[in-house]
């Protein structure tokens, strides 16, 4: 396939463009950039400095690859940025090259997926058959290995190691290494009590607020029983409040869903709400 090159797209002199390239509009490709056969680029892509990006990967809007590496120390030195075949780099991400301190290049092997908005720090090593999910980062001189999910929103701390086959759960802080075919699970959102205050500005009436409450007690920290026979307790109790009927129709819409529930400190802010409750009064 020749070479295609949309009019509004702006290939500098010296930029290496193999058979079967696509440049999209109003892209931009720097002087010292390499890109192999058919990889494809879409509009509002911007790839500079020493970026090497390998056969048939697929790079979309505002991607931005080959910048300076955010380090007080670099200092133009012609390092790279070497990425591999058959990745797809979508919308909003970034990935720059390495420095001095690190080998002068960063790598992403091939068959890897990221997902838009994700970082890829300077000096980086990531494997191939990586997967890192929206906006998941990595700080510099990081070392991933091939076949590792990191989920999205997660952070992995400079100079960390992610063994082969691991997974890191979305929003996870990761700043130890990773064994191989290790899970890194994030601290998870705990209910933190009722919005008693929002309900109080919608114009609730206060006993509806009581019977949720009482509902909220039963449901997330009254052990007796199983978890079906509370749900009916609160039914006989207090379905006739819409609040409380909203919640058993929400919880039997998906009954296979897990819950958010409480965490130990259940009573301190049950106390809280409580006194939300008095407030209203």
């Amino acid at each position: 396939m020749p070479i295609q090159i949309h009019p509004t797209a702006i290939v500098a002199e010296g930029a290496m463009l193999a058979e079967g390239v696509s440049i999209g509009a109003y892209s931009l490709i720097g002087p010292h950039v390499i890109l192999k056969e058919n990889v494809k680029i879409h509009s509002h892509v911007v790839i500079e400095e020493y970026t090497t990006i390998g056969a048939r990967t697929e790079v979309f809007p505002f991607a931005a690859l080959g910048f300076a590496p955010q380090n007080i120390h670099y200092k133009q030195e012609p390092s790279t940025l070497e990425i591999g075949e058959a990745c797809t780099i979508r919308e909003h991400v970034t990935i720059h090259p390495g420095t001095k301190e690190g080998g002068m290049k960063t790598i992403l092997g091939r068959n890897c997926y990221i997902m838009i908005g994700a970082h890829i720090g300077h000096d980086c090593l990531i494997g191939n058959f990586v997967t890192m999910a929206n906006n998941a980062t990595l700080g510099g001189h990081v070392t991933v290995g091939d076949h590792v999910f990191i989920g999205g929103l997660a952070a992995i701390h400079q100079r960390v190691r992610i063994g082969a086959s691991a997974m890191i759960s979305g929003t996870a802080g990761v700043n130890e290494d990773v064994i191989p075919f290790g899970t890194v699970m994030a601290m998870r959102g705990k209910l933190g009590g009722l919005n008693i205050i929002g309900m109080k500005r919608r114009g609730f009436e206060r006993q509806d607020m009581h019977n949720l409450r009482n509902a909220y007690k039963l449901l997330a920290k009254d052990q007796a029983g199983t978890f079906e026979e509370r749900l009916q307790k609160i039914k006989s109790m207090y379905g006739t409040c819409q609040p409380v009927e909203d919640l058993l129709a929400f919880i039997a819409e998906a009954p296979e869903r897990p819950l958010c529930l409480p965490t130990e400190t259940w009573e301190f802010e049950m106390e809280e709400a409580e006194e939300g409750l008095r407030i209203v009064a």
